[in-house]
Parts: C-alpha cells; sequence; structure tokens
C-alpha cells in the first residue's frame, strides 16, 4: 500500500502529484497504511501506520507501528530517523497486532492521536495518545469502545469538535445486521459526545451511520480556511469484487461533504464549490408526473441532477439512473413514503456486486434529492443531507438514460447538468 497524492485550490479541481509514501523500510515493508497529515513549523508532517507480514495469518501474523514522514515542500517525503515513534501497543485489554491509521490533532500544548484497535476478545476500540514533540508518544487512555460485540474491529479513527461538542468518526469492522441497517461488511458512522482530555475518555450517544449506501469507508475530515468540517471518503468496500480491481484500480474517493451538526446528528452536503463544476443545465419545471415518464435532455452517464417531487397523492415516487434503451440495465432510487424508506437498487446495474441498501427518511410534503453520477459512482444526498447513499454501479457505457415514476399524481422539478472533469 502506498499513499497517493493530489493537491486542489477548491476542492473540486484536483492535480496529480508524485507519490508521498510508499513501502522502503523493515517497518513498513508490506505497506505504508492509513493516517493523517498536518502541519509544524512550517513542514507538513504525515503520521501512518508501518505494516509488516511476519507468517501467513493474516490475524496474528503481522506487526503494525505508527511512523513519521516530513516535508519541506509538501510534495517530496523524509521518513524519521526516530521511526517507529510508536512501536508497540500499550498493556491491558489490547490486542497486540492491530493497532493502526493515526489521526493527529493540536490542543493546547499537545499533540494527539487516536489509533483504532480492537481488544483481546476482539470488540473495536479507540487508542487516545498525546505527545509535546511527535517523537516521544504517551498513551493516555482507550477512548471509546464497543459493547454487546458491536464489530470486532475499530479502523480510521478521527476526532474533532463541532459547535462545542467532540464528534468521533470511525468504520467499524464485523456489525452485525439489524433489520435494514448495518448491511455492508462494514460501516462507517459516528458518535456525539464530550471527551475528557485528561481522562482521555469519551462519553457519547449512539452509533450513527454517515452514509446508507453500499460504498462509503474510512471517512477522513479536516478543516479549510473557512473553519468549514469536510469530509471525503473512500469509496468502495473491502473484500468486496469490483470490475475494476481487474484494471489496478482500488476504488475512488467521494466528492467532498460539508458536515453540519443538526439536532445532535451529522448531516453532510456537498460543499459549495461543487456548483464549479456545472455545465450546459437542462431544466424542466413542474411537470406533472402520473406513471413513467422521460425528459428531453435529461440523460448521461456524468452529471448533477437537482429533483423535487411534490408529492401529492403519490406514496411511491423514483427515477432510474444509467438506463439501458431496452429497459433491462438500470439503478433505481425511490422512495416509499408510506414506509418512510428510501431505496438504492443495484440489482439490476450491470457488472459487479447487487443489492439494495434502505434508509429512514421522515415523510413530508417534498421529497428533494441532488445526485451526483459519475459513469461508475452514485452519491444521492436526500432532502438536504438528512439522509446520504453512496454506491458504485457498472453499466455498459452505453446505458445513459434517466426516467421517472410515481404511482399516483405528482409534480416534478428537474434540473440537470453535465460536469466537467476534476482532474
Amino acid at each position: 500500500m502506498h499513499w497517493g497524492h493530489v493537491k486542489s485550490k477548491d476542492l473540486v479541481n484536483w492535480e496529480h502529484l508524485p507519490i508521498a509514501l510508499a513501502p522502503s523500510e523493515d517497518y513498513d515493508v508490506d505497506g505504508c497504511f492509513s493516517g493523517s497529515a498536518f502541519e509544524k513549523d512550517g513542514k507538513m508532517y504525515l503520521m501512518y501506520t508501518g505494516n509488516k507480514w511476519t507468517g501467513p495469518n493474516g490475524d496474528t501474523d503481522l506487526l503494525q507501528v505508527q511512523c513519521l514522514a516530513v516535508s519541506e515542500d509538501g510534495i517530496h517525503f523524509d521518513k524519521l530517523p526516530d521511526n517507529p515513534v510508536i512501536a508497540k501497543t500499550p498493556e491491558g485489554d489490547i490486542h497486540p497486532f492491530h493497532f493502526r491509521d493515526p489521526k493527529v490533532w493540536k490542543k493546547d500544548q499537545y499533540y494527539y492521536c487516536v489509533l483504532g484497535s480492537r481488544t483481546n476478545d476482539e470488540e473495536g476500540q479507540i487508542l487516545l495518545y498525546r505527545s509535546e514533540n511527535l517523537i516521544d508518544w504517551e498513551f493516555v487512555s482507550v477512548a471509546a469502545k464497543g459493547e454487546n460485540n458491536f464489530s470486532f474491529m475499530w479502523e480510521c479513527p478521527d476526532i474533532f469538535e463541532i459547535d462545542g461538542h467532540d464528534v468521533l468518526v470511525m468504520s467499524p469492522q464485523g456489525v452485525k445486521p439489524v433489520g435494514d441497517m448495518y448491511q455492508n461488511l462494514h460501516q462507517a458512522g459516528y458518535v456525539v459526545g464530550n471527551l475528557d482530555y485528561q481522562t482521555g475518555k469519551l462519553e457519547h450517544g449512539e452509533f450513527e451511520m454517515l452514509d446508507y449506501g453500499f460504498d462509503f469507508y474510512a471517512p477522513q475530515t479536516t478543516t479549510d480556511d473557512q473553519g468549514r468540517r469536510i469530509m471525503m471518503a473512500w469509496m468502495a468496500m473491502w473484500e468486496s469484487e469490483m470490475p475494476e480491481q481487474e484494471f489496478g484500480w482500488a476504488g475512488a474517493m467521494t466528492i467532498p461533504r460539508q458536515l453540519f451538526l443538526e439536532e445532535g446528528k451529522l448531516i453532510s452536503r456537498p460543499i459549495p464549490e461543487m456548483t464549479l463544476l456545472r455545465e450546459r443545465e437542462v431544466s424542466h419545471q413542474n411537470v406533472e408526473l402520473n406513471g413513467h415518464l422521460e425528459l428531453p435532455e435529461v440523460n448521461g452517464t456524468q452529471l448533477e441532477l437537482e429533483l423535487t417531487f411534490d408529492l401529492k397523492a403519490a406514496s411511491t415516487v423514483g427515477l432510474n439512473l444509467l438506463t439501458s434503451e431496452d429497459q433491462q440495465e438500470k439503478t433505481v432510487l425511490q422512495y416509499d413514503r408510506a414506509a418512510s424508506v428510501f431505496s438504492f437498487d443495484r440489482e439490476q446495474s450491470g457488472a459487479g456486486p447487487k443489492g439494495i441498501r434502505k434508509a429512514p427518511v421522515k415523510d413530508q410534503e417534498q421529497l428533494h434529492l441532488r445526485i451526483f453520477v459519475d459513469h461508475s459512482s452514485i452519491e444521492v444526498f436526500v432532502n438536504d443531507g438528512e439522509k446520504v447513499l453512496t454506491g458504485r454501479v457498472y453499466p455498459k457505457a452505453s446505458s445513459k438514460g434517466i426516467s421517472f415514476f410515481s404511482d399516483q399524481p405528482c409534480q416534478l422539478s428537474v434540473t440537470k447538468w453535465e460536469m466537467k472533469k476534476s482532474i
């Protein structure tokens, strides 16, 4: 595993840079795993997990350590001679081998770091460290831990403050499905609470999902010069057989999403800069919809859609994306008003994994959707970010159709933009 590197001035137009990190030392010979970037004294630092396999057993035959690399120009990185700066797990009920994904931030005189971990009995947990100089790290505490067998490992943690509350974002592995929830192999979500920096304990509420779709994992956040909290995630899922893997690809990244805390829950919305990619607008306002409908020039494979369904008597509304001419290939987005459920159905989406994902949505007189389609990716923001569903689909290149449907008369407004390339 390497660290790819891109840069942007606006978070939507990106430029490739040379690889930032690659395995080169005994302590990271089998991978430079996840971590985080931060600035100190005008230099850019990367803290990452060095991975080394010591045998054939993927659960016990590994050594994971935490390492630093530094750059004067933000492009070329040198690994510190002090590496690894955290060479082993602390004592206690902490698995000695699974110990990864450092996220670093500064508060007062200390740098803090959270790491994904598990107990010896395979329950996920988060470890909190602190340091004054980035080299000498002190273990503070287990900040948070899963209960009632809530996953066997917590990966890619991130802690940040928003509106006076501390939010822990993490990716728990192995959560068992409950109804329509937790249907993916691994999840991504958060808890809201307050972190006591003296004891290292996070008092928090219930786990909430960040995205209800198929392919959203390992989200991480940062702040920009406007103070906005911005999140991106890996648009893939471990142990899923994606057609792109045959060609050497390992997923994609979501669009940047700005986070807001509303009524105790995180809401994510596309950053406003996404409008910079718009071109060639097509709009149809207040169209009567009853049954199945196609609209002129509303089609394509690289686009943004804004839709409003004025539901009236309709109890089921939705749209088909990336549809073939014979209608045999399509991705279905549907709202069932009676059940208050929005669904993302890729059973007929073409190649790749199948399935249906569902999100609970409040019943309102209108349903608003903002959708980003980029050939093999679909990101759906329901009712201004109340719920978000993300998924990868692999239709034929010729499947460009879009159609709308309802079970009873309703009114539909649609605006479509083609999207420019961003990289």
